[in-house]
This record gives structure tokens, sequence and C-alpha cells, in this order.
């Protein structure tokens, strides 16, 4: 039976929006698809005009400009530097129920620089920062959906809105959290995100990864000449390098299930001057919210012993960003498999597959080329299934509206992730047509979910009677913790003024590969030399 809750929602659903007849809503479907379709040019500069940026996390200020002037331009009500985060914003359209969010991630990794097309390491920049992950993609994704939806809408008379939100610093989990906490999604019903993959599909229950929070323990010592008078130094150094010694010997004892990792930011100046201050970054992940408290009160333990054995006290530890583990909602994930089996996968050109076929061998990767064969909806997973990995704040959204997540072919399978490879085709003709498709996929559940009352309510139903009956959200960030804005901004100042020369015009070339004068698909010479240097 339905929750009383649920009867309310399809009621104010169905009061400010009449359901229309199934053929009706196919006939809309096939609308949608056609308009994206006939927007693939756009959704491709899109993908090609954000991959040129490169921006790492808190960075992405050529980005949000970009996305937030081609939103504006399109009709959409924007307020930037949200919640304290410069690069952060939302946008929307409309009016009334149900409000449907779209969101994706817009940033990319350290030291990925490299040629699109090119199927061996070549970078741009040499040390610069790249799409190592096709950060650049999904908001082509979900804004081609949402102008293509914003049409019928209006044609069409159609109440409701549109939502349209960028994941800020994702690869540092560093600001949806904040997003939920100052109320992002308070009144929003359903929450559709998208990310690149190597197919197309969604899933349903937890996800396979971990939550995690991330931290940085600093420590304060006392300064001395290194080889005069060490003995009146304490060394901060000392400290970090103990706590992570006694780590990594307590790892040994920790779940299976937990992933846990570290670099030193700051380890003193030079040699000959005891360090007076250092600091080490963990990342601390487990499966669940009272296992992650758990690990990172032993990581909070180990910090203090390190600073009681060197003499040196714990200065502060700081949460630079958190991530709940993902639940996606069944009816969201189920309502939009079934558009994803209409929509299918892209007819991959000989081009696309030489690519595909090459970097695999290149990188010792399975050499299967790009998918084929559309992937199965991903049930939940059994809990022994549960194993641990990576992590992602989309987390912390689903557990406060139902959510799932889009995943796009725009990326070539087996690939190591976080990589110079996985830019590779992040401006080719597969993250293009990757994209366009994904667009299509959305736009067809944006339309079911703004038009069937019914699935809204149903979707609710599952949240709160089956996601939430026993597991209820609670911020891994503390009332006084807030975004690090400042994080990377050293990396970009260094490398923004070579990236800039090669930021893509789409006003004189048709692709950023065209305005690179890179050949599609570039493989590995005969000779074995990769094609290209550094800077073109």
């Amino acid at each position: 039976m339905p929750s009383l809750i649920a009867l309310v929602l399809a009621a104010q659903a169905a009061a400010q929006q009449t359901p229309v007849s199934s053929a009706r809503l196919t006939a809309l479907k096939q609308d949608a698809i056609q308009d994206v379709a006939g927007r693939a040019q756009f959704t491709q500069q899109m993908v090609d005009q954000i991959f040129s940026y490169g921006e790492l996390g808190f960075q992405e200020t050529e980005t949000s400009r970009y996305l937030v002037d081609l939103l504006r331009k399109n009709g959409f009500t924007v307020r930037e530097g949200i919640f304290g985060i410069p690069t952060a914003w939302v946008a929307t359209w409309g009016s009334g129920k149900p409000v449907i969010s779209l969101g994706s991630d817009i940033d990319d990794i350290p030291q990925a620089s490299q040629k699109p097309g090119v199927a061996c390491h070549a970078p741009m920049i040499e040390g610069a920062p790249g799409h190592g992950e096709g950060h650049n993609s999904g908001q082509a994704v979900n804004i081609t959906a949402a102008l293509a939806i914003k049409k019928i809408m209006e044609r069409e008379h159609l109440s409701g809105t549109l939502q349209i939100w960028p994941g800020v610093a994702e690869e540092l989990v560093g600001t949806k959290a904040y997003f939920v906490r100052d109320g992002l999604f308070k009144d929003v019903d359903i929450v559709l995100f998208s990310h690149v993959d190597d197919n197309l599909a969604t899933s349903w229950g937890d996800i396979s990864g971990n939550g995690l929070v991330s931290a940085l323990f600093s420590f304060q010592g006392r300064s001395a000449h290194a080889a005069g008078a060490p003995w009146r130094g304490r060394s901060a150094l000392d400290a970090v390098e103990l706590m992570d010694i006694g780590w990594n010997y307590r790892r040994e004892h920790l779940r299976l299930q937990q992933r846990s990792h570290y670099v030193i930011p700051d380890g003193g100046d030079q040699p000959n001057v005891v360090p007076s201050t250092a600091s080490v970054w963990y990342y601390f992940r487990e499966l669940d919210y009272p296992h992650i408290q758990e690990l990172f009160a032993l990581g909070d333990t180990i910090a203090r012993a390190a600073a009681m054995m060197t003499s040196t006290n714990l200065a502060s530890v700081r949460i630079l960003g958190s991530a709940w583990p993902g639940h996606f909602n069944k009816v969201v994930a189920q309502t939009m498999y079934e558009n994803i089996k209409q929509v299918g996968l892209p007819q991959w050109t000989e081009a696309d597959q030489r690519l595909a076929h090459a970097l695999q061998r290149d990188i010792g990767a399975p050499d299967s080329g790009l998918a084929t064969r559309l992937d199965t909806l991903r049930p939940a997973l059994k809990p022994n299934e549960r194993t641990g990995g990576g992590s992602d704040d989309i987390g912390d959204v689903s557990w406060n509206v139902p959510t799932v997540t889009l995943r796009f072919p725009s990326n070539i399978p087996g690939l190591p992730g976080h990589n110079w490879a996985n830019a590779i085709s992040m401006a080719t003709p597969i993250a293009h047509k990757g994209a366009t498709a994904g667009a299509k996929v959305m736009a067809m559940t944006v339309l079911d979910f703004l038009l069937r009352p019914e699935l809204v309510a149903q979707a609710w139903d599952y949240f709160r009677d089956v996601q939430t009956k026993d597991v209820h959200y609670q911020p891994l960030i503390r009332p006084q913790d807030r975004p690090a804005i400042e994080l990377n901004q050293d990396i970009m100042a260094r490398y923004r003024p070579a990236m800039r020369r090669l930021y893509y015009d789409p006003t004189k070339y048709r692709t950023y590969l065209e305005q690179l004068g890179i050949a599609y698909p570039t493989v590995r010479a005969p000779d074995g030399s990769c094609a290209g240097g550094a800077t073109p």
C-alpha cells in the first residue's frame, strides 16, 4: 500500500499536471529524441570546450563561467557562488511541481594532460591537469536534455521546474555534502545525475564503492638547526611519519572493505631546518556511516599518539571532504532503464574502434574495443557483494532525495581511471556520440517524471519505506566545517597561462581535434614512437 505521504505527493503533482496517455508520452519522447539529435553539434562543442579548460576542483572558473553564460542565454535563472563556493551555481527554469534536478561533475585530474584522439601518452602540456575521468561530458548531457525538455514544456504548457547544478571538486569529494546541508535539494522531487562510462547503464540499491572522510592532520613542532642543535628541535615531520607508520601497521588489522591512503602536502622546508610544521592528508573509506566514523576516529587516535611520541602538537584536524556511500532509487532506475533500452548504444565507426583497440593494447588492457552490447540494469548488491572501492559524493544526495546516476558511453573499456589514458576519448567522436545518447535517455526520463505523477510518488515510497526505513542520513561533515576552496589554486596558477592558449575556439574550428590538428585516430607509429610531443 502506498504511504500517506506518497499519496499526498501524487495528488499534488496530479493537481498541477494532467497525466498524458501512453501514446502521447511516447510521441513527446520521440520529439525529445529528435530535438537532442538536432543539437549534436551543440553537445559536441560543449564537450570539447570543457575538455579544453582542464580545471581542477574548486578552480573551475572558466568552466563555470562558460556554463552559466550558456544557461542564461537559454532562459535559465542562475545563482552563482552558492554556499560559499565560488565555482558553484544553480540554474532553474519553469515553475511548480515536480522539481527535477540534473547534476554532473565538472572538475578534472592532476597530471592528466593528454592530446585527445592519440592512443598513447602525449601530453598537451607536460605535468598539467586534464580530463582523465571525463567530467567534461556530463553537463553536455544534462544541458542538451534540459533544452529539449524546455522546448516541449513551453509548447505543451507543462508545469514543472528544471534545476541544473555542477558537481564542483568531486575528485576531492568537496561540495555535495554542503549542497545538502545548505538546502539545495530541499524542494526537489527527483535527482537525475550523469557520469561518463564505457556503456549506457544505470543501477539501483547500494553501490559497490565506499563512503569516506577526507581529513588533513596538521602538526606543530619547534624548529632548530638540524645539524647544529637538533636536540632543540621537535620535528612535526617526525609526527607525520610516525602517524603513517602506525596507520600502515594497523591497516593489516582492519576490515577488508576499508580503503585508506594518504599524501604529505607539507613535509618541511629544507633538510637543515627541523620542520616546525608538517601535515598529512588521508582518505578514510568504508561501507557505511558507523564504519567510516570508526575509521576516522582511529586515524585521529593514531595522530594524537604520534604527537605524543614526538613532543609535538596535533594543531588541527580539518575535514576537506566527505561522501556517503550511494544508494540509488529502484523506481527511478527502472524507469530510466526502459529509456536506455529504447536509445541503445551509439553506432561506433571503424575509426572509433581502432582508437579503442590501439589504446587497450598500448596500456595492456583486454583488447575488447568499444562496447557493442547494452549493459543490463544493475540490481541492488547483496551485503556480501559489497567489497569496497571508490567514492562519490552523489551518495549524500541519494540519501536525501530519490536519485539515480545515468552512466553514458563516452570512454574506452579497461582503462585505469584517474589517468591520462581516460582523457584520450573525451574530445573525440566517441565522447560526442556517447553524450548525445546520454542526453536522449536523460530527456526521456525527465518526461516520465514530469508527466507521470504516480512515478514520483512510487519513487518516494521506495525512498521512505525501503531505503531509509532503517538507515538515516547523518552528515559526515561537522557544523564548523567549510568547503576547502583554496585547494588547487597554486597548481592552476602554474599551468593556466599555457593552458589558456589551447582553449577551444568553436567560432574557428568545428571540433577540438581540428583545432589541435590531430588526425583521428592517431596511433603509435610503426617504430614505436608516440605521435606528437607536448604543446602543439
